[in-house]
């Protein structure tokens, strides 16, 4: 099959929704198949990135009058997201699908609903929407929301997509890379005793939530902890974050890792936000404190919070030094239920939904 994937990364919307489509991108190659991505040229794009793994790229030209640099990336308005009107963006996908005639078109975008999705149908074979947001109609073949715990939200995409797109809902799914379900079959139980804690709030980090929970490990009670730190492409400030982590001991910075696995199996507790890696550290049994820094995380961080698997902060305007410290705190006193909920985690999801989705991509093609 050839796949195209249309995903877009910037300072503002973060990293995630095109690292996810690599990673299916990944699993589609070694099975054969050929890939290829079309972004725009926002700052903060991975163009480089997706090049360097062998992917063909087509990079939209970004609008001179594009205001995505003034968005609040917690903003609700995705449409700016987009950095133009949809139909613009349809029309120039549209020409760099043409010579391709793909058999999928993966698309993954807040900003993109059925209008643009039936201007590129004629173009494809079928297209596959990723989501987590179930607030606007598609028309698609499959639907993935790996994010889905709450049976309301699984009813919400029945309004909102036809009777014949199948829907793969839920952490079964969730896009994961290879080494997460081999790790998590030889990973031993953890004993819910805190050593070494890991940082990483996502690609970009517009809220410098790195910086306010490095500042709260610096208090003498947790002098004794290793702390891995681990920043994006997009960080907005990477020398504030060197600095902090060289005046604290036991304390080491990683950027650009091509995976966050071997980290999370050495942590014993991480801090964070929302969004993909929350399943990442679920396959891994790693509990975490965790704190929104988009509004479309709240409502899965709040579920999450509610079954034990999380320890949820709220968002990231509400965050105090105060609350950051309290909750490593009583993740340190409380060994045995930090065990019993890293257990529970890792019976939610064995970590090979990426397989699972392309077993669906290839039953559908048409």
């Amino acid at each position: 099959m050839l796949v195209v994937f249309r995903a877009d990364a910037s300072v503002q919307i973060g990293t995630g929704h095109v690292m996810r489509c690599l990673t299916l991108a990944d699993e589609l190659t070694r099975q054969g198949h050929e890939c290829r991505f079309v972004c725009r040229e926002h700052e903060g794009h991975l163009g480089d990135l997706i090049a360097s793994k062998g992917y063909g790229l087509t990079l939209l030209p970004s609008r001179s009058d594009n205001d995505l640099h003034t968005t609040d990336s917690g903003s609700d308005n995705y449409a700016l997201w987009l950095g133009g009107p949809w139909q613009e963006d349809a029309r120039q996908t549209l020409d760099a699908l043409t010579p391709w005639q793909p058999d999928w078109l993966v698309v993954d975008h807040y900003a993109l609903d059925a209008d643009w999705e039936r201007a590129l149908a004629n173009a494809v074979g079928s297209i596959m929407v990723i989501d987590d947001l179930a607030n606007r109609p598609h028309e698609c073949l499959l639907l993935l929301d790996q994010n889905v715990l709450d049976s309301r939200i699984a009813k919400r995409y029945e309004r909102l997509t036809s009777e014949n797109c199948t829907l793969l809902l839920g952490p079964k799914y969730a896009l994961l890379r290879p080494e997460y379900a081999e790790l998590a079959k030889s990973l031993p139980k953890r004993d819910g005793v805190i050593s070494r804690v890991m940082i990483f709030v996502g690609g970009s980090d517009p809220y410098h939530l790195t910086e306010r929970y490095l500042r709260a490990l610096t208090a003498p009670e947790f002098k004794h902890l290793f702390v891995d730190v681990v920043i994006g492409k997009n960080h907005p400030a990477p020398a504030n974050v060197e600095s902090l982590v060289e005046a604290r001991a036991r304390t080491r910075l990683y950027s650009g890792l091509p995976s966050l696995a071997a980290l999370m199996v050495r942590a014993d507790l991480m801090l964070g936000a929302g969004g993909a890696t929350n399943w990442e550290r679920m396959c891994l049994g790693l509990y975490s404190v965790v704190t929104s820094v988009a509004s479309n995380q709240n409502e899965i961080n709040r579920t999450l919070a509610d079954k034990g698997l999380i320890e949820f902060l709220g968002t990231e305007n509400k965050l105090t030094d105060m609350a950051v410290a309290h909750a490593i705190e009583s993740v340190l006193q409380n060994p045995d239920v930090n065990a019993r909920r890293s257990a529970l985690m890792k019976n939610i999801m064995d970590g090979r939904g990426t397989e699972y989705v392309v077993r669906k991509l290839l039953e559908k093609t048409r």
